[in-house]
């Protein structure tokens, strides 16, 4: 470990590592001090103890808001969904664990394949800004986007204003379909949505050494003992990533 990858990251002689609080399966509970507990502290714990470094944890209730503290260098490193939109602003090492998103209708509905959903006048709920949101947006052709800020509003609008399509993780989906009568949640996925680490642009020497630590946590089995340990159901561990010569 050279002091020159310690600075990188660490330019304060502390790890400030964001997470993301919304993402419950990745943010599994808090410590008796309020600090988060679940897959991605302990990914950050780990790499601070790499670090030789102290590690704070600084929790957002926004991605947007996580984004841009990275961005901006008042958080060192972001543990957050992947995407080409926030890839603009921060640099993202490659995905740690993938999360299945797919589709759930109401009663009725005869929607039975995701093939049937990207439709001219299907509407599809889906909470604002989040990663699937966004992946939706850039690959959607025919069928519209209701998007509504957070998971409860989304459900609420979903079932008020009688959206054909409901998206989200399928883990989250499966508790969902407890507050909707008859719905369904539709076979297979429309996306597997990647969660990575980041840092700022300028951070060159750290985002090296930050992807090589998550490829390493990956190959080790780290990142799946810690799905272990915290008994999530729905996290996949991420392929290797394979660079291209």
């Amino acid at each position: 470990m050279t002091s020159n990858i310690v600075q990188s990251l660490a330019p304060t002689g502390t790890l400030r590592a964001g997470v993301f609080l919304g993402n419950f399966l990745l943010i599994t509970g808090q410590g008796p001090t309020g600090i988060p507990e679940g897959v991605s502290p302990d990914l950050c714990a780990a790499l601070a103890a790499r670090l030789g470094v102290q590690l704070e944890l600084v929790p957002f209730k926004s991605q947007d808001a996580l984004v841009e503290a990275v961005a901006q260098g008042s958080c060192d490193i972001g543990l957050v969904g992947s995407d080409p939109a926030r890839a603009e602003k921060i640099t993202f090492t490659p995905a740690y664990v993938e999360i299945e998103a797919t589709y759930l209708v109401p009663a009725g509905s005869p929607i039975t394949d995701i093939a049937q959903v990207d439709r001219p006048g299907i509407r599809i709920a889906v909470p604002s800004r989040s990663a699937y949101e966004l992946w939706l947006v850039r690959h959607l052709e025919h069928a519209t986007l209701v998007s509504p800020e957070g998971f409860e509003q989304t459900i609420e609008v979903f079932i008020n204003d009688k959206i054909d399509v409901l998206a989200g993780l399928r883990v989250g989906l499966q508790t969902d379909m407890k507050k909707i009568p008859g719905s369904r949640i539709l076979d297979g996925k429309f996306a597997a949505i990647q969660q990575a680490a980041s840092t700022r642009k300028t951070n060159p020497v750290g985002a090296e050494f930050l992807s090589a630590f998550i490829e390493e946590a990956k190959a080790s089995g780290l990142v799946a003992q810690l799905i272990a340990k915290h008994r999530v159901q729905g996290l996949m561990v991420a392929p290797a990533h394979v660079q291209v010569c």
